[in-house]
């Protein structure tokens, strides 16, 4: 990472070392300080976690990256911690690329957006605040995974030589001093010689983003097709967007260029044969949420021959969602992540239990290599409750990947279930992550009062992350079972000691789901631990 970084910048890791430091009950995630960076315990993985997947990469590189942005250029002020915060987002991307394809690295910008999306309040703020009523405040989606995406559609308009250089520039000219999102601008500006103000006042000093409908209209008798564009946000902001749009005649795209300027806006592309698919924002960077009314039949085409991971992942969701049997196709997908999730997909499907769909899982589980893709194909093979699939999930129970393992494990536990509570016992002895949940599941709907100190200190002996909290409705959910009230009140006092060690800034997030489990032990326990939950929650 040290040295792609360091290429990719012009400028040599700046510092005499570089020491990463793991701190137990540490919850904030990572934090960079200059040469050393401090990261929660969730760092640490085994090799049957790094089987499924190095969780914890992006944030290694994350933190690294702020050796440059952040402690070489330092934000002159909270309101611009974007120059520090989005820039090692966008970090993110640009090791997943390098490291693990395109397809790894348009994943990692699309998980980025995605998670931007799930909040509606971040539409509201702008990237540069200037008004927040704690420097807390600033630390949120806007700064981190939309400003990574706006990096991201800057480096496609400007390209990758400018985009560059214009870091380069912006990191030599403020070396050791403060800088701002203006004084970026200004590097980019001196690069490219272009004048940037529009792109900086829209996406870094104006909030919101485009919500767009696509249609498109063919005369062939004229030989146009029309595609038509409107900006249906629910506010009188009008985006200006550049856009690449791709027109495909079998395998043959020919590419054309737009300017999105009005709140609806139509483009006349000339053809001489019908095109099979027009592809608007070909290179898939542009931060919208979008209605793309596309045929099935360009979908299909946009499958087999558009080659980007949104490309594919926009037709498998067209073809979830209008049940369509093209689906089972994302099975042979060459990215893993997208077989997973094709696979996911499939199992909501209402084909689900068809032959076919379950004998290509069977096919893909035989020759995949990403282990998360082939936990989700065992899930399939599970969903349809065939006795005949036992032999393969006994095969697969002890892989070294926790995620096959616990497929496997759900999958006997439904087709021998008076054996589910000793094998849950055998593997809970080694689990983390998916296995940990199926194990959890087996034992709160078999075990018995007699396994409470067991599972007590396994829930209490797990270290401080995201999985504990879910783990902690898990655990109410067994206290449910247990019928002495002082092993009960010893259970809740193990939650809540978990809970207070988690800083108050990010019980927003955590507490629901802990009061969630803590509430149906209430109601399943009656008044005297309802009394004491309300006398230890505070």
């Amino acid at each position: 990472m040290m040295k792609f970084y360091s290429e990719k910048l012009g400028i040599e890791y700046p510092w005499q070392k570089y020491n990463q430091i793991v701190g137990r009950d540490y919850v904030s995630g990572a934090m960079e300080n200059t040469t050393a960076t401090l990261h929660q315990e969730s760092a640490y993985q085994n090799f049957r976690q790094l089987a499924d997947e190095n969780s914890w990469e992006t944030v290694i590189c994350h933190e690294l990256f702020h050796q440059w942005f952040g402690d070489l250029v330092t934000t002159e002020s909270w309101s611009n911690i974007t120059v520090n915060e989005s820039m090692a987002d966008y970090s993110q991307t640009l090791w997943m690329e390098y490291k693990h394809g395109k397809d790894a690295g348009d994943r990692e910008n699309f998980n980025g957006m995605n998670n931007y999306f799930q909040d509606p309040a971040s539409a509201k703020k702008n990237l540069v605040r200037f008004y927040y009523a704690d420097k807390e405040d600033v630390f949120d989606l806007v700064s981190y995974q939309k400003g990574g995406r706006i990096l991201h559609m800057l480096r496609n308009y400007v390209g990758d030589d400018a985009f560059f250089k214009s870091l380069n520039n912006y990191l030599t000219t403020n070396k050791f001093k403060n800088g701002e999102s203006d004084q970026m601008r200004l590097a980019f500006e001196e690069v490219t010689g272009q004048d940037l103000s529009w792109y900086w006042n829209q996406w870094y000093f104006g909030s919101g983003h485009p919500i767009v409908k696509i249609d498109y209209a063919y005369d062939d008798a004229a030989g146009k097709a029309t595609i038509t564009i409107e900006q249906t946000q629910k506010t009188d902001k009008v985006f200006r967007l550049p856009l690449a749009v791709d027109v495909y005649n079998g395998s043959v795209k020919k590419r054309y260029h737009i300017w999105m300027e009005e709140k609806k806006q139509s483009f006349t592309i000339p053809y001489t044969q019908h095109p099979d698919l027009i592809n608007v924002d070909g290179d898939k960077v542009t931060l919208w949420m979008k209605t793309d009314n596309k045929t099935s039949d360009n979908f299909i085409h946009q499958w087999k021959y558009a080659p980007l991971y949104m490309d594919r992942k926009e037709a498998l969701d067209y073809f979830a969602k209008n049940n369509m049997k093209e689906l089972v196709e994302g099975l042979k997908d060459k990215f893993g992540y997208l077989r997973r999730y094709a696979a996911q997909l499939l199992a909501n499907a209402k084909f689900a239990g068809d032959a076919d769909v379950l004998q290509a899982a069977e096919a893909a589980i035989a020759k995949e290599d990403n282990r998360t893709a082939k936990a989700a194909e065992l899930d399939l093979l599970v969903k349809s409750g065939d006795a005949k699939y036992l032999s393969l999930f006994k095969k697969n129970v002890d892989d070294s990947s926790y995620s096959v393992a616990a497929s496997a494990l759900q999958g006997l536990a439904q087709l021998d279930p008076d054996n589910s509570y000793t094998l849950a016992k055998k593997y809970s002895k080694d689990a983390k992550g998916d296995l940990v949940q199926v194990i959890s599941g087996i034992i709160i709907e078999k075990g018995t009062e007699a396994d409470f100190d067991i599972v007590l200190q396994s829930f209490d002996d797990a270290p401080l992350s995201q999985e504990k909290v879910g783990a902690s409705a898990t655990f109410a959910g067994f206290l449910e079972k247990v019928q002495d009230i002082s092993k009960v009140k010893r259970g809740i006092d193990v939650i809540i000691k978990f809970r207070n060690q988690i800083p108050e800034q990010y019980r927003g997030f955590t507490d629901p789901p802990m009061k969630a489990g803590l509430d149906k032990l209430s109601k399943a326990k009656g008044t005297e631990i309802a009394d004491y939950i309300k006398s230890v929650w505070k």
